[in-house]
Protein backbone atom coordinates (compact mmCIF):
# COMPACT_ATOMS: atom_id res chain seq x y z
CA UNK A 1 0.00 0.00 0.00
CA UNK A 2 0.92 3.55 -1.11
CA UNK A 3 0.78 6.68 1.63
CA UNK A 4 1.97 9.90 1.61
CA UNK A 5 3.46 11.85 4.46
CA UNK A 6 3.95 15.83 4.44
CA UNK A 7 7.18 16.88 6.34
CA UNK A 8 9.75 19.79 5.18
CA UNK A 9 13.39 21.00 4.72
CA UNK A 10 14.96 24.12 5.67
CA UNK A 11 16.67 26.22 2.93
CA UNK A 12 19.11 28.81 4.35
CA UNK A 13 16.07 30.42 6.91
CA UNK A 14 13.05 29.20 5.51
CA UNK A 15 11.60 25.78 4.86
CA UNK A 16 10.52 23.76 1.80
CA UNK A 17 7.54 21.17 1.89
CA UNK A 18 9.25 17.82 1.29
CA UNK A 19 6.58 14.74 0.65
CA UNK A 20 7.54 11.67 2.42
CA UNK A 21 5.94 8.63 0.35
CA UNK A 22 6.05 4.89 1.13
CA UNK A 23 5.30 1.92 -0.53
CA UNK A 24 5.20 -1.71 1.52
CA UNK A 25 4.94 -4.09 -0.99
CA UNK A 26 5.89 -7.75 -1.36
CA UNK A 27 9.44 -8.76 -0.62
CA UNK A 28 12.28 -7.83 1.57
CA UNK A 29 14.75 -5.23 2.35
CA UNK A 30 14.06 -1.14 2.70
CA UNK A 31 15.03 1.23 -0.08
CA UNK A 32 15.51 5.09 0.46
CA UNK A 33 15.65 7.46 -2.37
CA UNK A 34 15.63 11.07 -2.68
CA UNK A 35 18.80 12.84 -1.81
CA UNK A 36 19.11 11.50 1.33
CA UNK A 37 22.29 11.79 4.00
CA UNK A 38 23.26 9.46 6.05
CA UNK A 39 21.89 10.81 8.87
CA UNK A 40 18.27 10.30 6.87
CA UNK A 41 19.22 7.07 5.67
CA UNK A 42 20.39 5.94 9.27
CA UNK A 43 16.73 6.60 9.67
CA UNK A 44 15.41 3.37 8.49
CA UNK A 45 17.02 1.34 11.51
CA UNK A 46 15.67 3.79 14.23
CA UNK A 47 12.25 3.73 13.08
CA UNK A 48 12.47 -0.38 13.21
CA UNK A 49 13.46 -0.14 16.46
CA UNK A 50 11.07 2.56 17.20
CA UNK A 51 8.12 1.10 16.29
CA UNK A 52 8.67 -2.43 17.68
CA UNK A 53 9.49 -0.97 21.39
CA UNK A 54 6.03 1.08 21.04
CA UNK A 55 4.01 -1.66 20.31
CA UNK A 56 3.73 -1.85 17.01
CA UNK A 57 4.71 -4.08 14.28
CA UNK A 58 8.04 -3.02 11.37
CA UNK A 59 6.15 -4.80 8.30
CA UNK A 60 8.51 -7.98 6.85
CA UNK A 61 7.79 -6.96 3.39
CA UNK A 62 9.81 -4.74 0.88
CA UNK A 63 9.54 -0.83 2.08
CA UNK A 64 10.41 1.52 -0.53
CA UNK A 65 10.78 5.25 0.49
CA UNK A 66 10.93 8.33 -1.44
CA UNK A 67 11.38 12.27 -0.36
CA UNK A 68 10.45 14.34 -2.69
CA UNK A 69 11.42 16.43 -4.81
CA UNK A 70 14.37 14.17 -5.40
CA UNK A 71 16.95 17.04 -6.48
CA UNK A 72 16.90 18.66 -3.21
CA UNK A 73 19.54 17.14 -0.08
CA UNK A 74 17.50 15.78 2.85
CA UNK A 75 19.60 16.12 6.27
CA UNK A 76 19.08 15.35 9.58
CA UNK A 77 17.18 13.28 11.72
CA UNK A 78 14.13 14.84 11.98
CA UNK A 79 12.66 12.90 9.28
CA UNK A 80 12.16 9.83 11.63
CA UNK A 81 8.39 10.52 12.60
CA UNK A 82 7.18 11.29 9.43
CA UNK A 83 8.85 7.93 7.68
CA UNK A 84 7.65 6.10 10.89
CA UNK A 85 4.21 6.80 10.10
CA UNK A 86 4.49 6.65 6.51
CA UNK A 87 5.43 2.75 6.81
CA UNK A 88 2.85 2.30 9.66
CA UNK A 89 0.02 3.65 7.15
CA UNK A 90 1.43 1.49 4.29
CA UNK A 91 1.05 -1.46 6.15
CA UNK A 92 -2.39 -0.51 7.06
CA UNK A 93 -2.09 0.09 11.07
CA UNK A 94 -2.71 4.00 10.84
CA UNK A 95 -5.48 5.44 8.91
CA UNK A 96 -5.19 7.42 6.09
CA UNK A 97 -7.92 9.81 6.66
CA UNK A 98 -5.67 12.79 8.17
CA UNK A 99 -2.46 12.24 6.95
CA UNK A 100 -2.62 14.83 4.05
CA UNK A 101 -4.05 17.34 6.17
CA UNK A 102 -1.00 17.62 9.01
CA UNK A 103 2.61 18.04 8.77
CA UNK A 104 5.25 15.68 10.99
CA UNK A 105 8.24 16.13 12.15
CA UNK A 106 10.48 15.03 14.95
CA UNK A 107 13.45 12.50 15.73
CA UNK A 108 13.13 9.30 17.07
CA UNK A 109 14.56 7.24 20.19
CA UNK A 110 14.43 3.89 19.90
CA UNK A 111 11.90 3.31 22.67
CA UNK A 112 9.24 5.85 20.37
CA UNK A 113 9.95 8.98 22.16
CA UNK A 114 10.34 12.10 20.83
CA UNK A 115 13.71 14.30 20.40
CA UNK A 116 13.52 17.87 19.91
CA UNK A 117 14.94 19.27 16.05
CA UNK A 118 16.02 22.13 14.63
CA UNK A 119 13.38 24.78 12.50
CA UNK A 120 10.24 24.18 13.73
CA UNK A 121 9.25 27.90 13.55
CA UNK A 122 10.14 28.05 9.66
CA UNK A 123 8.54 24.49 9.13
CA UNK A 124 5.67 26.15 11.07
CA UNK A 125 5.72 29.29 8.99
CA UNK A 126 5.45 26.68 5.99
CA UNK A 127 2.66 24.63 7.21
CA UNK A 128 0.34 28.01 7.85
CA UNK A 129 1.37 28.74 3.89
CA UNK A 130 0.20 25.66 2.91
CA UNK A 131 -3.30 26.10 5.15
CA UNK A 132 -2.56 22.50 6.94
CA UNK A 133 -4.97 21.48 9.68
CA UNK A 134 -1.99 21.48 11.93
CA UNK A 135 2.06 20.43 12.72
CA UNK A 136 2.46 17.47 15.09
CA UNK A 137 6.41 17.90 16.30
CA UNK A 138 8.08 17.48 19.65
CA UNK A 139 7.15 18.85 22.62
CA UNK A 140 10.07 20.84 23.53
CA UNK A 141 9.79 22.49 19.95
CA UNK A 142 5.50 23.35 20.21
CA UNK A 143 5.86 26.78 22.15
CA UNK A 144 8.75 27.70 19.25
CA UNK A 145 6.71 26.69 16.60
CA UNK A 146 2.80 28.16 18.43
CA UNK A 147 4.26 32.12 17.88
CA UNK A 148 2.96 31.14 13.99
CA UNK A 149 -0.60 32.15 14.62
CA UNK A 150 -3.42 30.43 12.53
CA UNK A 151 -2.08 27.32 12.75
CA UNK A 152 -2.78 24.55 15.50
CA UNK A 153 0.69 23.16 16.70
CA UNK A 154 0.31 20.02 18.60
CA UNK A 155 3.57 18.80 20.98
CA UNK A 156 3.50 14.90 21.57
CA UNK A 157 6.02 13.16 23.57
CA UNK A 158 6.05 9.93 21.49
CA UNK A 159 5.30 8.12 18.53
CA UNK A 160 2.43 6.05 20.56
CA UNK A 161 0.42 9.28 21.00
CA UNK A 162 0.87 10.84 17.18
CA UNK A 163 -0.58 7.29 16.10
CA UNK A 164 -3.22 7.21 18.42
CA UNK A 165 -4.09 10.46 17.57
CA UNK A 166 -4.34 9.66 13.37
CA UNK A 167 -6.41 6.84 14.48
CA UNK A 168 -9.45 8.86 16.38
CA UNK A 169 -8.34 7.07 19.48
CA UNK A 170 -7.39 10.59 21.26
CA UNK A 171 -7.65 14.57 20.80
CA UNK A 172 -4.25 16.40 21.67
CA UNK A 173 -4.81 19.46 22.69
CA UNK A 174 -3.73 22.52 20.40
CA UNK A 175 -0.45 25.17 21.93
CA UNK A 176 -1.39 28.15 22.60
CA UNK A 177 1.57 30.83 23.04
CA UNK A 178 -0.43 34.50 23.02
CA UNK A 179 3.05 36.22 21.19
CA UNK A 180 2.26 39.54 21.83
CA UNK A 181 2.19 39.51 25.73
CA UNK A 182 4.94 37.33 26.08
CA UNK A 183 6.97 39.19 23.72
CA UNK A 184 6.07 42.62 25.50
CA UNK A 185 6.81 41.07 28.96
CA UNK A 186 10.44 39.99 28.00
CA UNK A 187 11.53 42.99 26.81
CA UNK A 188 13.51 45.08 28.63
CA UNK A 189 15.30 42.76 30.88
CA UNK A 190 19.09 43.21 30.75
CA UNK A 191 21.78 41.77 33.20
CA UNK A 192 24.06 45.35 32.72
CA UNK A 193 23.61 49.38 33.15
CA UNK A 194 25.28 52.18 31.86
CA UNK A 195 24.93 53.35 35.10
CA UNK A 196 27.49 50.92 36.70
CA UNK A 197 30.21 52.51 34.11
CA UNK A 198 32.24 55.70 35.90
CA UNK A 199 33.78 58.34 33.79
CA UNK A 200 33.94 57.70 30.17
CA UNK A 201 30.90 59.69 28.89
CA UNK A 202 32.86 60.60 25.64
CA UNK A 203 32.54 56.70 24.81
CA UNK A 204 29.05 56.17 26.28
CA UNK A 205 28.15 59.87 23.96
CA UNK A 206 29.82 57.40 20.95
CA UNK A 207 27.72 54.37 22.32
CA UNK A 208 24.58 56.46 21.84
CA UNK A 209 25.51 57.96 18.63
CA UNK A 210 26.28 54.82 17.24
CA UNK A 211 22.88 52.95 18.65
CA UNK A 212 20.86 55.70 17.55
CA UNK A 213 22.13 55.68 13.90
CA UNK A 214 22.91 51.84 13.62
CA UNK A 215 26.78 52.77 12.66
CA UNK A 216 29.63 50.35 13.33
CA UNK A 217 32.01 51.52 15.91
CA UNK A 218 35.95 50.87 17.11
CA UNK A 219 36.94 51.36 20.42
CA UNK A 220 40.70 51.52 20.64
CA UNK A 221 42.14 51.72 24.29
CA UNK A 222 44.92 50.27 26.66
CA UNK A 223 44.11 46.95 28.85
CA UNK A 224 41.58 47.96 31.50
CA UNK A 225 40.15 50.93 30.46
CA UNK A 226 36.70 48.77 29.82
CA UNK A 227 35.84 48.18 25.95
CA UNK A 228 34.97 44.88 26.88
CA UNK A 229 32.88 46.50 30.01
CA UNK A 230 31.17 49.12 28.19
CA UNK A 231 30.39 46.80 25.33
CA UNK A 232 28.38 44.14 27.23
CA UNK A 233 26.21 46.80 27.85
CA UNK A 234 25.24 47.94 24.65
CA UNK A 235 22.11 46.00 24.01
CA UNK A 236 20.26 47.53 26.88
CA UNK A 237 20.44 50.97 24.82
CA UNK A 238 19.26 49.86 21.77
CA UNK A 239 15.88 50.31 20.76
CA UNK A 240 13.32 47.04 21.28
CA UNK A 241 13.33 44.23 18.68
CA UNK A 242 9.71 45.20 16.52
CA UNK A 243 7.76 41.90 16.43
CA UNK A 244 8.47 41.27 12.81
CA UNK A 245 12.36 41.43 13.75
CA UNK A 246 12.07 39.47 16.50
CA UNK A 247 10.60 37.14 14.08
CA UNK A 248 13.06 36.88 11.42
CA UNK A 249 15.69 36.94 14.28
CA UNK A 250 14.30 33.50 16.24
CA UNK A 251 13.95 32.15 12.18
CA UNK A 252 17.89 32.28 12.13
CA UNK A 253 18.10 30.98 16.08
CA UNK A 254 15.76 27.86 15.00
CA UNK A 255 17.26 27.00 12.08
CA UNK A 256 20.95 26.75 13.78
CA UNK A 257 19.26 25.11 16.87
CA UNK A 258 20.24 27.77 19.14
CA UNK A 259 16.83 28.50 20.99
CA UNK A 260 16.83 26.83 24.63
CA UNK A 261 14.04 24.94 25.53
CA UNK A 262 10.68 26.76 25.92
CA UNK A 263 11.52 30.22 24.06
CA UNK A 264 8.90 31.56 22.06
CA UNK A 265 10.19 34.76 20.66
CA UNK A 266 13.35 36.27 20.98
CA UNK A 267 12.47 39.99 22.36
CA UNK A 268 15.95 40.89 23.16
CA UNK A 269 18.47 41.83 20.68
CA UNK A 270 21.29 39.41 20.11
CA UNK A 271 24.75 39.93 21.44
CA UNK A 272 27.48 37.68 19.68
CA UNK A 273 30.75 37.77 21.01
CA UNK A 274 33.05 34.86 19.13
CA UNK A 275 36.33 34.11 20.09
CA UNK A 276 39.28 35.06 18.24
CA UNK A 277 40.43 31.75 16.98
CA UNK A 278 37.01 31.48 15.25
CA UNK A 279 37.09 30.33 11.83
CA UNK A 280 35.79 32.09 8.61
CA UNK A 281 32.92 29.57 8.00
CA UNK A 282 31.90 29.63 11.46
CA UNK A 283 31.69 33.52 11.38
CA UNK A 284 29.35 33.72 7.98
CA UNK A 285 28.00 30.31 7.85
CA UNK A 286 28.01 27.41 5.64
CA UNK A 287 30.03 24.02 6.11
CA UNK A 288 29.14 20.43 5.11
CA UNK A 289 25.51 20.88 6.75
CA UNK A 290 24.87 24.75 6.21
CA UNK A 291 23.95 26.50 8.91
CA UNK A 292 24.15 30.33 9.69
CA UNK A 293 27.40 31.68 11.06
CA UNK A 294 27.70 34.37 14.20
CA UNK A 295 26.95 37.39 11.52
CA UNK A 296 23.72 36.25 10.77
CA UNK A 297 22.79 35.22 14.52
CA UNK A 298 23.88 38.77 15.36
CA UNK A 299 21.19 39.65 13.12
CA UNK A 300 19.03 43.09 14.49
CA UNK A 301 21.48 42.52 17.11
CA UNK A 302 25.51 43.33 17.99
CA UNK A 303 28.73 40.91 16.98
CA UNK A 304 31.46 42.37 19.37
CA UNK A 305 34.86 41.54 18.25
CA UNK A 306 37.35 41.82 21.02
CA UNK A 307 41.28 42.48 20.64
CA UNK A 308 40.30 43.23 16.82
CA UNK A 309 44.03 42.62 15.00
CA UNK A 310 44.32 39.00 16.96
CA UNK A 311 41.27 37.70 14.32
CA UNK A 312 42.89 36.07 11.73
CA UNK A 313 43.12 38.54 8.32
CA UNK A 314 41.29 36.01 5.83
CA UNK A 315 38.70 36.24 9.07
CA UNK A 316 37.80 39.91 9.34
CA UNK A 317 38.13 40.62 5.12
CA UNK A 318 34.77 38.15 4.86
CA UNK A 319 33.18 40.83 7.15
CA UNK A 320 33.37 43.53 4.06
CA UNK A 321 30.77 42.67 1.97
CA UNK A 322 27.86 41.89 4.59
CA UNK A 323 28.79 45.24 6.42
CA UNK A 324 28.11 46.19 3.24
CA UNK A 325 24.87 44.78 1.49
CA UNK A 326 23.43 43.32 5.25
CA UNK A 327 23.26 39.71 3.87
CA UNK A 328 26.10 36.97 3.13
CA UNK A 329 25.64 34.62 -0.07
CA UNK A 330 27.51 31.75 0.35
CA UNK A 331 28.31 29.12 -3.01
CA UNK A 332 29.39 25.94 -2.23
CA UNK A 333 29.93 23.29 -5.18
CA UNK A 334 26.67 21.42 -3.77
CA UNK A 335 24.70 24.23 -2.66
CA UNK A 336 23.68 28.56 -2.77
CA UNK A 337 22.47 29.63 0.31
CA UNK A 338 21.69 33.71 1.26
CA UNK A 339 22.07 34.35 5.22
CA UNK A 340 20.61 37.82 6.47
CA UNK A 341 23.46 39.87 8.08
CA UNK A 342 22.43 42.95 9.62
CA UNK A 343 24.44 43.64 12.24
CA UNK A 344 25.79 46.46 14.31
CA UNK A 345 29.97 46.01 14.49
CA UNK A 346 31.21 46.94 17.88
CA UNK A 347 34.94 46.04 17.95
CA UNK A 348 37.86 47.01 20.36
CA UNK A 349 41.32 46.71 19.98
CA UNK A 350 44.74 47.86 21.67
CA UNK A 351 47.04 50.48 20.30
CA UNK A 352 49.68 48.34 20.04
CA UNK A 353 51.04 45.26 20.91
CA UNK A 354 52.12 46.08 24.81
CA UNK A 355 48.64 48.19 25.26
CA UNK A 356 50.21 51.17 26.40
CA UNK A 357 50.76 53.53 23.48
CA UNK A 358 49.26 57.18 23.81
CA UNK A 359 48.88 55.56 27.87
CA UNK A 360 48.66 58.70 30.11
CA UNK A 361 51.11 57.11 32.60
CA UNK A 362 52.85 53.90 31.38
CA UNK A 363 55.06 53.31 29.24
CA UNK A 364 54.79 51.89 25.75
CA UNK A 365 57.71 49.18 25.22
CA UNK A 366 57.17 48.63 21.35
CA UNK A 367 58.73 49.98 18.51
CA UNK A 368 57.26 52.58 15.68
CA UNK A 369 57.69 49.35 13.47
CA UNK A 370 55.65 47.20 15.94
CA UNK A 371 53.10 49.78 16.76
CA UNK A 372 52.64 49.69 12.71
CA UNK A 373 52.67 46.12 12.10
CA UNK A 374 50.26 45.87 14.62
CA UNK A 375 48.09 48.03 13.03
CA UNK A 376 48.40 47.09 9.25
CA UNK A 377 46.66 43.71 11.01
CA UNK A 378 43.24 45.78 9.90
CA UNK A 379 42.83 46.14 6.46
CA UNK A 380 42.33 49.88 5.66
CA UNK A 381 38.66 49.24 3.26
CA UNK A 382 37.29 47.19 6.91
CA UNK A 383 38.17 50.40 8.35
CA UNK A 384 36.64 52.62 6.29
CA UNK A 385 33.91 50.49 6.95
CA UNK A 386 33.93 51.45 10.29
CA UNK A 387 31.65 55.09 11.21
CA UNK A 388 32.72 55.12 14.75
CA UNK A 389 36.51 55.11 15.74
CA UNK A 390 36.81 55.85 19.60
CA UNK A 391 39.52 56.44 22.13
CA UNK A 392 38.86 55.00 25.39
CA UNK A 393 41.34 56.71 28.41
CA UNK A 394 41.81 55.36 31.26
CA UNK A 395 39.63 55.95 34.81
CA UNK A 396 41.52 58.31 36.91
CA UNK A 397 41.36 57.09 40.65
CA UNK A 398 38.53 59.87 41.08
CA UNK A 399 36.02 58.52 39.05
CA UNK A 400 36.18 55.44 40.28
CA UNK A 401 36.01 56.09 43.81
CA UNK A 402 33.07 58.15 42.84
CA UNK A 403 29.90 56.70 44.64
CA UNK A 404 27.35 58.63 42.48
CA UNK A 405 25.82 56.69 39.60
CA UNK A 406 26.34 57.59 36.01
CA UNK A 407 23.54 58.00 33.61
CA UNK A 408 21.22 54.99 33.47
CA UNK A 409 20.85 53.24 30.57
CA UNK A 410 16.86 53.80 30.45
CA UNK A 411 17.40 57.62 30.17
CA UNK A 412 20.32 56.70 27.39
CA UNK A 413 17.80 54.38 25.12
CA UNK A 414 14.76 56.67 25.38
CA UNK A 415 16.64 59.57 23.45
CA UNK A 416 18.09 56.16 21.15
CA UNK A 417 14.65 55.25 21.13
CA UNK A 418 13.24 59.07 19.84
CA UNK A 419 16.33 59.38 17.11
CA UNK A 420 14.71 56.14 15.55
CA UNK A 421 11.32 57.01 15.27
CA UNK A 422 12.56 60.10 13.23
CA UNK A 423 14.49 57.87 10.92
CA UNK A 424 11.37 55.46 10.51
CA UNK A 425 9.03 58.55 9.62
CA UNK A 426 11.70 59.64 6.92
CA UNK A 427 12.55 56.37 5.51
CA UNK A 428 9.00 55.04 5.47
CA UNK A 429 9.10 55.25 1.59
CA UNK A 430 12.01 53.69 1.30
CA UNK A 431 12.21 49.80 1.68
CA UNK A 432 15.13 48.24 3.15
CA UNK A 433 16.60 51.19 5.26
CA UNK A 434 15.79 51.64 8.35
CA UNK A 435 18.36 53.61 10.04
CA UNK A 436 20.72 56.00 9.13
CA UNK A 437 23.65 53.32 8.89
CA UNK A 438 21.53 52.14 5.91
CA UNK A 439 21.07 55.14 3.72
CA UNK A 440 22.36 54.91 -0.05
CA UNK A 441 24.09 57.94 -1.71
CA UNK A 442 20.97 59.46 -2.95
CA UNK A 443 19.95 59.35 0.46
CA UNK A 444 22.67 60.90 1.47
CA UNK A 445 22.13 63.63 -0.88
CA UNK A 446 18.49 64.36 0.40
CA UNK A 447 18.91 64.21 3.90
CA UNK A 448 22.33 64.53 4.88
CA UNK A 449 23.72 67.43 3.12
CA UNK A 450 24.91 70.18 5.68
CA UNK A 451 24.96 73.87 6.03
CA UNK A 452 27.53 76.20 4.05
CA UNK A 453 29.97 75.98 7.17
CA UNK A 454 29.26 72.26 7.73
CA UNK A 455 30.57 71.39 4.35
CA UNK A 456 33.61 73.98 4.36
CA UNK A 457 34.55 72.16 7.46
CA UNK A 458 34.26 68.44 5.84
CA UNK A 459 36.11 69.64 2.78
CA UNK A 460 38.75 70.81 5.08
CA UNK A 461 39.15 67.50 7.18
CA UNK A 462 38.71 65.14 3.76
CA UNK A 463 41.46 66.79 2.53
CA UNK A 464 44.00 66.95 5.02
CA UNK A 465 43.22 63.76 6.62
CA UNK A 466 43.41 62.22 3.13
CA UNK A 467 39.87 60.21 3.40
CA UNK A 468 38.36 57.91 0.84
CA UNK A 469 34.94 58.68 -0.41
CA UNK A 470 33.69 56.00 2.13
CA UNK A 471 34.80 57.80 4.82
CA UNK A 472 33.07 60.59 3.52
CA UNK A 473 29.70 59.01 3.55
CA UNK A 474 30.36 57.58 6.83
CA UNK A 475 30.65 60.97 8.30
CA UNK A 476 27.58 62.34 6.43
CA UNK A 477 25.71 59.41 8.19
CA UNK A 478 26.77 59.86 11.43
CA UNK A 479 26.62 63.91 11.11
CA UNK A 480 22.33 62.97 10.76
CA UNK A 481 22.04 61.07 13.39
CA UNK A 482 23.55 63.09 16.01
CA UNK A 483 21.31 65.75 14.06
CA UNK A 484 18.66 63.55 14.78
CA UNK A 485 19.71 63.12 18.96
CA UNK A 486 19.93 67.19 19.02
CA UNK A 487 16.03 67.58 17.17
CA UNK A 488 17.34 69.27 14.09
CA UNK A 489 16.22 69.04 10.64
CA UNK A 490 19.35 70.03 8.71
CA UNK A 491 22.62 68.71 9.29
CA UNK A 492 24.82 71.80 10.99
CA UNK A 493 28.44 72.64 11.81
CA UNK A 494 28.42 71.27 15.07
CA UNK A 495 27.27 67.77 13.92
CA UNK A 496 29.95 67.48 11.36
CA UNK A 497 32.76 68.22 13.55
CA UNK A 498 31.67 65.62 15.82
CA UNK A 499 30.84 63.31 13.71
CA UNK A 500 34.82 63.93 12.29
CA UNK A 501 36.08 63.72 15.58
CA UNK A 502 35.16 60.34 15.92
CA UNK A 503 37.54 59.21 12.77
CA UNK A 504 40.37 58.78 15.43
CA UNK A 505 42.40 55.91 13.27
CA UNK A 506 42.26 58.34 10.18
CA UNK A 507 44.57 60.77 12.43
CA UNK A 508 48.14 60.76 10.61
CA UNK A 509 49.75 59.52 14.11
CA UNK A 510 47.69 56.21 14.01
CA UNK A 511 49.43 55.01 10.52
CA UNK A 512 52.99 57.42 10.40
CA UNK A 513 54.07 55.71 13.89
Amino acid sequence: MLSRIIAAAVQGIDAISVDIEVSVEWGTGAVMVGLPDTAVKESTERVRCAIGNAGYKYPRKAVVINLSPADIKKEGSAYDLPIAIGILAGNEEISCDKLERYMLMGELSLDGSLRPIKGALPMAILAREMKLDGFILPKQNATEAAVVNNLNVYGVDNIIEVIKFLNNEIELEPTIVDTRAEFAQAQGLFPYDFSEVKGQEQVKRAFEVACAGGHNILLIGSPGSGKSMMAKRLPSILPPLTLSEALETTKIHSVAGKLSQGTTLLSVRPYRAPHHTISPVALVGGGTYPTPGEISLAHNGVLFLDELPEFNRSVLEVMRQPLEDRHISISRAKYSIDYPASFMLVASMNPCPCGYYGHPTKQCICTPHQRHQYMSKISGPLLDRIDLQVEVQPVNFDQMSSKAPGEPSAAIRERVIKARAIQSLRFKNHPGVHCNAQMTPSLLHQYAEPDAEGMAQLRQAITSMNMSARAYDRILKVARTIADLDGSVTVRSPHIMEAIAYRNLDRSNYFNL
